[in-house]
């Protein structure tokens, strides 16, 4: 929730509570809820008076005004205005029997609708002027960022010089031709006077002439005359033809004139470079952006503290001492409309302007003598629709005229370069792409094949390895060698061994035949990887290695512990595919991850750069706060508090505009039960205790809340 919409409720609150009329007044309790006081009218009882259509028809418009019949707190211009037209307050003015007629308790509900209707306005004008402040502060950046480097201050002389060179070549031309019209007039008014003059005479002395021939005849004919008029015609378009040609010549040398003195005038300002005429008018112009700023930061620093201040007044006490605070109030606010965009005064005699505005203002009902009280919440009423519709409007265009012409530059003037670069390369740009058409073509063609491959292979590839380990494919088993591979080769040796044994029994039992309980017993030995018949073997025939290669058996016992190694070589993988195996679903989402972090990588880079930017908002929040915070420890640092120990109405008003940022930033990121307490301490420092009672507030919101605060990034 916002500051304003916490103000908004609080005044609501006071209204209701020190109107004579309770808010939860219908037409169905008005019985049990009477009042006091007795009817305007002999003989007409409360009862009657509240359940008139008309009075429950103010009471049903009172409501709608209320800031808790509705889940916004403050309703939109529109709406205020059409709940005020509804009412009937804002047309004509009543006759004195219809104000006769009125009964104390229908005035007093007038007064409780024109209260609330009030306090919307007055939340309207402050989420207006905080909603214009924070964009001063952006543009205010901008030019310090213009300013802060010296190919910032160059670009931005660039981006501009075509306005600056239109505007001279403008004044040139308004110069030049004001001096060609005065030198005209000059010229040509009394020599004309004096051609009209001659031109008259001739015509007096030609009438004389004819008379005087009038006796002799007539001795011209129709063709002589006709003959006349075609040299005249032929004459006066030479003559035109000479005018136009010599009026160029002396516009042309007046132009060169007035750029030559144009050139001297500015002699001082060619001195400096054009970087630094740049410069120059990016300060003039944040110069006054900071001053419309302090401007619009005192008026909201006035209107906090000075409008609606219903302080401690009791219910029932001082009736007329809240009307005439609503009076003023709507005065101040039609002030401060008419005044903040005014830049040419300063802050003091601005306050002093806003103030004696309100003191002398014509419509209060101190100054209206003949006023009645029954009248009033009409009168009130007119006002607030006037600055609904007018003064509001206005406010809101000039203040926008004003930003406009100091603010950071339209997307034109700051992108005209590039597009004029672009548009002078366009023809070389579709030339390399129309000679580059087939290689642009096979890198798309490349680039979709890659992605695809990609996605097939290191992602849904994978996953189906994995999903057919889960469920104990045979076909996806992890397998470094063959099924049967031992089984066969470990039979083979049992084989070769036992053969070797029942072909040398004196070697292998020590006997010269062999049992079958003997045999069985090597085969289980051959099992458990003992070959002893052969290795005795190969021990005699090592004593004669050359005889037992040749007559004994030196060869088949080497042989045969070949295909020993061979086993043993394979009982190794095999326990190394036995561990593979109880792995293989690690393994799946070991090969797995890649492709699934690349994914995951290049989407959150395409969501960041083409969607909603979340991450680099985050980032960018967090050092928004940042700045914030320091901007509020930098205001009450520099403030120069006033003997009561309070700052001014401009650092008030600048207060509020940051406070109301920070609560805007830390909205959704602290949980609910720590944000009220946090709402607790902005409104503490937002509220006009002391500048000591302020700073610890500062303090306390930067320790209790830097947990959630610092997650931001």
């Amino acid at each position: 929730m916002s500051l304003v919409a916490d103000q908004v409720r609080r005044l609501d609150a006071q209204i209701d509570r020190i109107s004579l009329v309770p808010l939860t007044l219908n037409e169905q309790d008005v019985e049990d809820q009477g009042f006091d006081g007795q009817s305007a009218q002999p003989g007409l009882s409360a009862t009657d008076a509240l359940s008139s259509p008309r009075v429950g028809e103010l009471v049903r418009i009172a409501k709608s005004l209320s800031s808790s019949s509705t889940s916004k707190t403050t309703l939109s211009s529109a709406r205020i205005q059409a709940l005020l037209v509804q009412s009937g307050l804002t047309g004509d003015r009543e006759s004195f029997h219809d104000l006769a007629a009125k009964s104390q308790y229908e005035t007093e509900i007038e007064w409780l609708l024109v209260g609330k209707a009030t306090v919307q306005t007055y939340g309207l004008l402050l989420n207006t002027l905080l909603d214009q402040i924070i964009p001063l502060s952006d543009d205010i950046w901008y030019w310090d960022d213009v300013l802060g480097s010296y190919w910032s201050s160059a670009l931005y002389t660039v981006q501009t010089s075509p306005i600056r060179m239109w505007g001279w070549s403008r004044d040139i031309y308004s110069e030049s031709l004001d001096r060609f019209h005065r030198l005209r007039r000059d010229r040509h008014g009394p020599a004309s006077y004096s051609t009209r003059s001659g031109l008259h005479g001739n015509e007096s002395d030609d009438e004389g002439d004819d008379e005087g021939r009038q006796d002799h005849g007539q001795e011209h004919d129709q063709d002589q005359d006709q003959d006349d008029d075609q040299d005249a015609d032929s004459k006066h378009s030479a003559s035109q033809t000479e005018s136009l040609s010599r009026q160029w010549r002396q516009f042309y040398s007046i132009v060169r004139e007035s750029i030559a003195e144009r050139t001297i005038t500015d002699l001082r300002r060619r001195v400096v470079s054009h970087v630094g005429i740049g410069r120059a008018d990016a300060r003039r112009k944040q110069s006054q952006l900071r001053k419309l700023r302090e401007m619009t930061a005192t008026g909201l620093g006035i209107l906090m503290v000075e409008g609606l201040s219903f302080g401690t007044t009791e219910e029932g006490e001082s009736d007329h001492e809240w009307k005439g605070l609503l009076e003023r109030s709507v005065a101040l606010m039609d002030v401060i409309l008419r005044k903040t965009h005014v830049l040419d005064v300063g802050l003091s005699e601005y306050e002093d302007k806003v103030f004696a505005g309100v003191e002398e203002d014509p419509e209060l009902s101190i100054h209206a003598e003949d006023s009645v009280d029954a009248e009033r919440p009409s009168i009130l009423a007119r006002r607030i629709l006037d600055i609904l519709q007018t003064g509001l409007p206005r406010h809101t265009r000039n203040m926008a005229q004003v930003a406009g012409e100091n603010g950071r530059p339209s997307k034109l003037v700051r992108f005209w370069l590039p597009a004029v670069v672009l548009l002078v390369s366009s023809s070389t740009i579709l030339r390399v792409l129309a000679n580059r058409k087939e290689d642009i073509i096979n890198w798309i063609r490349d680039l979709g094949a890659t992605t695809r491959d990609f996605w097939f292979n290191w992602v849904v590839e994978p996953i189906r390895k994995i999903i057919g380990t889960i469920r104990h494919d045979s076909t996806s088993e992890i397998a470094i060698m063959s099924r049967d591979s031992l089984k066969a080769d470990r039979d083979s040796l049992e084989r070769m061994v036992v053969e070797f044994s029942t072909d040398r029994p004196d070697v292998a039992v020590g006997a010269p035949s062999i049992t079958e309980t003997q045999i069985a017993d090597i085969r289980s030995k051959v099992k458990e990887g003992d070959v002893t018949p052969v290795l005795k073997a190969y021990e005699q025939g090592l004593r004669r290695p050359f005889v037992g290669a040749v007559k004994g058996d030196l060869v088949r016992s080497l042989l045969i512990q070949v295909q020993k190694t061979k086993v043993d070589l394979e009982v190794a993988i095999s326990g190394i595919d036995a561990l593979l195996k109880s792995q293989e679903l690690v393994f799946g989402f070991v090969g797995l991850t890649p492709g699934i972090l690349v994914s995951i990588g290049l989407f959150q880079y395409l969501r960041n750069v083409l969607w909603n930017r979340k991450g680099l908002r985050r980032g960018q929040k967090a050092r928004r706060t940042t700045r914030v915070m320091r901007k509020i420890d930098k205001i009450l640092s520099d403030a120069t508090p006033s003997p009561t120990n309070v700052i001014s109405y401009k650092d008030h008003g600048l207060l509020l505009c940051e406070v109301h940022l920070l609560r805007r930033l830390a909205h959704g990121v602290l949980p609910s039960e720590v944000e009220k307490e946090f709402i607790e301490d902005a409104d503490e420092l937002a509220n006009l205790r002391g500048i000591n009672v302020q700073m610890r507030a500062l303090d306390r919101i930067r320790w209790a809340y830097a947990e959630w605060l610092g997650r931001m990034g």
